[in-house]
This record gives structure tokens, sequence and C-alpha cells, in this order.
């Protein structure tokens, strides 16, 4: 597929605000199962510094500094990127598919981030513990198995509902509340599969459906790292498996480092801000014009702290 997406923020404040150092993660992967073949990102007021850094994930994110008041803040990226569907994982794992629980010590110790539970001091929830074994009862202990269990797992117990606002919740929080956002049934998934060895983290992007949805927000999924495989992404509340409509723009073992937009402002006593975004998407093969214009966001977004 190749897609030519525009994304963009307006905000706008009740009187002038000096805007804090901000954080943009909107730049799409350009590696693996996606080619980046063209990435503008247009900043008003034009910052006094710029600069594109290298992430922990290996994601490219674009640090910004302001100088001087403004009324108006506008945020616009535009990309090109061409994706593929992913090999088939019994192909890359050719029989030697990962029995689990998998032994931490034979994991490349750069994955340890991924591992880690996600409470204090890195514990596991309880909740997602109960759930990573009654998916591991089911298959066999043979990873692929054992996702495709999860994934049914999740989408049984939890209703898939949109939340524009907050952080994702933990596991707990999501099955006793059976309801959850696309970014909640993402770190379910995470966390269950950090339970038994598999190395899990949260990603932010797009899913470019078929067919066109009323509105396109962006979206959360998970990705785990299966040895022999590498990489590879899944969506609890979607259809498993991702496919060449998804397009990762972040990643992360913490949901709140993918936020799109992250910043700041400061202003006198009382100003207000408002914000409204949009995302437009162009299906280039088939030559469909796809938008829409909404002011929330499927995956975590950090609106600005008065």
């Amino acid at each position: 597929m190749r897609a030519r997406v525009i994304h963009t923020f307006t905000y706008s404040y009740s009187a002038p605000v000096l805007l804090g150092p901000h954080r943009f993660c909107l730049k799409p992967r350009g590696q693996g199962f996606q080619r980046l073949l063209d990435f503008q990102l247009t900043i008003s007021p034009q910052p006094g510094r710029q600069y594109p850094l290298v992430a922990a994930s290996g994601d490219e994110i674009i640090r910004a500094r302001f100088n001087g008041p403004c009324e108006a803040f506008s945020v616009r990226a535009s990309s090109l990127v061409e994706t593929e569907t992913p090999p088939l994982l019994q192909a890359c794992l050719e029989g030697n598919e990962p029995l689990l629980p998998y032994p931490v010590g034979h994991l490349n110790g750069d994955l340890a981030g991924s591992l880690e539970g996600w409470l204090p001091n890195g514990q596991h929830d309880p909740a997602a513990v109960d759930v990573a074994q009654e998916a591991l009862m089911g298959s066999d202990q043979r990873a692929l198995m054992f996702l495709q269990q999860l994934v049914e797992i999740i989408q049984d117990r939890v209703k898939y509902t949109q939340r524009h606002v907050g952080p994702a919740w933990p596991a707990g929080r999501t099955l006793k509340e059976r309801v959850g956002s696309c970014r909640d049934l993402a770190m379910l998934m995470v966390e269950a599969c950090r339970c038994v060895g598999l190395p899990a983290r949260f990603v932010s992007g797009y899913h470019l459906v078929e067919p066109k949805p009323e509105i396109y927000d962006l979206h959360a999924w998970a990705e785990v790292y299966l040895p022999g495989a590498g990489w590879r992404g899944f969506d609890p509340s979607g259809s498993g498996i991702i496919d060449d409509r998804y397009i990762p723009l972040a990643t992360s073992s913490k949901p709140e480092l993918t936020a799109a937009v992250t910043g700041s402002f400061s202003g006198p006593n009382g100003v207000e801000s408002k914000m409204s975004w949009s995302i437009e998407a162009e299906i280039q093969e088939s030559a469909i014009q796809e938008s829409t214009i909404h002011e929330s966001s499927g995956a975590p977004e950090v609106p600005h702290p008065l």
C-alpha cells in the first residue's frame, strides 16, 4: 500500500502565551515493512530551534523550542509511506517456534525494558498474569497459539470503545471495566505477553481500514518480539496480526512516550486553550481520497498543561 497521510493540529489561546519545549512523534517508521518516501513537518510559529533525535526505541522524534509569545500554534505533518504485508510468522520461525514461558536469560539484554511489569518496581499486574496463564493453558506452550488465544480472550472479555482522553489503563482496570479503548487493549496485551517472557511494546500510528470509516483517528496496538521473527504487530482491538494497512509512528515500552504532540505553555491566569486536529489519508493505488476531521485520538495525547 502507498498512502499520503496529512495530520494537522491547531491550538488557539485566549491570550498571548509562551510555548515551552515540544516533542513530536509524527514521523512514520522508515525501515522494516514500511518505507518512508517523503516527510515534511511544518510548525507555526517557526521554532527558534528544531532538531531530530533517535529515541531509545529507534524511532526518530523531533524536538522544538520557541521564542516569543503567540496566540495560535499549528502543526502539520505530511507523510508519504509505502507498506508491505509482513511474511508469515510460521515461515519466519521455520519450525523453531518459541515455547513459553520463554527464559528471560536467552534474550538480548536490549529487550529488558520491554519485559518489565507495568506496576511500580516492575511488578506484573496480577490481572495480566491471570489472562496470560489462561491463554497459555490452551496453547500447548507454543508462542503463536498463545498470541492467538490471547487476542481472542481480550476481545471476549473487553468491549472496544473510544475513549479520547487520559492515559492507557493498566490491565486490572481494563478487565474490571470490561470496556476499553485501543490503547487500553494494547496495554493489556503488552502486559500479558511480558508475563510469559515475550518482550512487548506499545505502538501509536494510523490504521487505514477498508472500507473507509466516517472518521480517521490515531490508533494503538502492540508489538511483540518473537525470537527468529523480530518485532511483529498485533492489534487486539482489530483482527490480531497486522497487515499493510497499519502505519507505525512511534513505539515505546511506556505508552505516554508515543503521544503525537507533547508540550506545555505558560500565560496569564485564566488563559484558555482550544485544540482540534484532522487526519487525511489518500490511498494512491485506488486513487480514493479518504479524509476526516476529528477532535480526539485513539492513541494517548498529552494536552498542554496550564
